[in-house]
């Protein structure tokens, strides 16, 4: 199957290349960047030179559409919301990994990303691909809204917790830190090396565009709506993100109680793995590959569970998730092409 990337420059977009390289399934048709148009791919990431030879092209929807059978879109907010019904039209599926539907509320999307949202009809038709959560609607789907990289840790630690009814989900507080790769390859102050080396920092303090994404989908969860307290930290690494979740318990149960039902709720899928009573995950350990790991903690003096939920943001949280996605959509093995270990140290 023949696939195009819109927005190819990215970490996204590279990331994406990289698994679909190895993909028995899908072969990289095109690579459509408007601001590097022209270029060789390896001109832009050298890293490729010698094994991806490919031109970066400029966008023509006709022929696209005419060329491959799926589109990714790796492309900043309040680009793809108009692209992606064009590819529509012509019956081609899209993978979207920006935040563009993943939204249901255009009043949200507004508030929350400060501009107009996509048609409200497109907004419906979007399935949220978390594929642990929505994998048969994903199957279905048409339009993919790829998950953002923090809701993806924050969810998958949450879904047993909140569907077993064990937390009192008013209550939940998402303690989160990413690595600097998780704000684009652009520079800005934020990530500039002197500002970041050697430092950590809250940053967008109740005001992070991932909060709604988050409070939206276990508000359908819990069937009732839910407000969380969501705090974001940049950490001096590239890649990762370390979710420490932390809620009040409905009652007292044990760490071994929690971690079975977790195992219980995730064994048919791949690509979440659970630790056993007294380990906890780290970034280090999901580095590069699509796992999502997650260590429990029921703390019986306090009544609180801790859940700690590592992945690597530019995968799971991104490219990896996307290729999980387009594996479900066409029917193939959900881990084929995405196979590969974490790369350690």
């Amino acid at each position: 199957m023949k696939v195009a990337i819109i927005g190819g420059t990215g970490y996204g977009a590279i990331e994406l290349i990289r698994f679909l390289y190895n993909h028995p399934y899908a072969e990289i048709e095109a690579v459509i960047s408007h601001s590097q148009s022209g270029q060789p791919l390896a001109a832009v990431y050298p890293h490729v030179n010698g094994v991806r030879e490919m031109p970066l092209e400029k966008l023509s929807v006709p022929d696209l559409a005419d060329r491959v059978e799926l589109v990714f879109f790796a492309t900043p907010p309040a680009v793809s919301k108009d692209l992606v019904p064009q590819f529509l039209e012509y019956g081609i599926p899209c993978i979207d990994l920006s935040g563009d539907f993943r939204l249901k509320s255009p009043q949200a999307y507004q508030e929350w990303y400060g501009s107009p949202a996509a048609e409200e009809r497109y907004l419906e038709a979007a399935v949220y691909g978390l594929s642990e959560m929505n994998g048969a609607e994903v199957a279905a789907a048409n339009l993919v809204a790829n998950p953002g990289c923090y809701p993806t840790a924050a969810l998958l630690g949450l879904i047993p917790a909140i569907k077993s009814n064990i937390i009192e989900d008013r209550s939940i507080i998402i303690d989160a830190k990413s690595g600097v790769s998780g704000a684009g390859r652009g520079t800005s102050l934020n990530t500039h090396y002197p500002e970041m080396n050697e430092n950590l920092k809250a940053y967008k303090l109740g005001r992070h565009k991932h909060i709604p994404e988050i409070e939206q989908e276990i508000s359908k969860m819990a069937g009732h709506p839910v407000q969380v307290t969501f705090s974001t930290h940049l950490v001096p690494m590239t890649r990762g993100i370390m979710n420490t979740i932390y809620a009040d318990l409905r009652q007292l149960v044990s760490t071994d109680e929690v971690i079975e039902m977790y195992e219980a709720f995730y064994r048919l899928q791949p690509f979440v793995r659970i630790r056993k009573n007294g380990e906890l995950p780290a970034t280090r350990e999901v580095y590069g590959s699509n796992y999502c790991d997650i260590g429990i903690h029921a703390d019986q003096r306090t009544g609180k569970l801790t859940i700690v939920s590592v992945i690597d943001n530019l995968v799971k949280g991104a490219s990896g998730q996307a290729i999980q996605n387009m594996n479900l959509l066409k029917g193939w093995d959900v881990s084929t092409g995405l196979n590969y270990l974490p790369i350690y140290p």
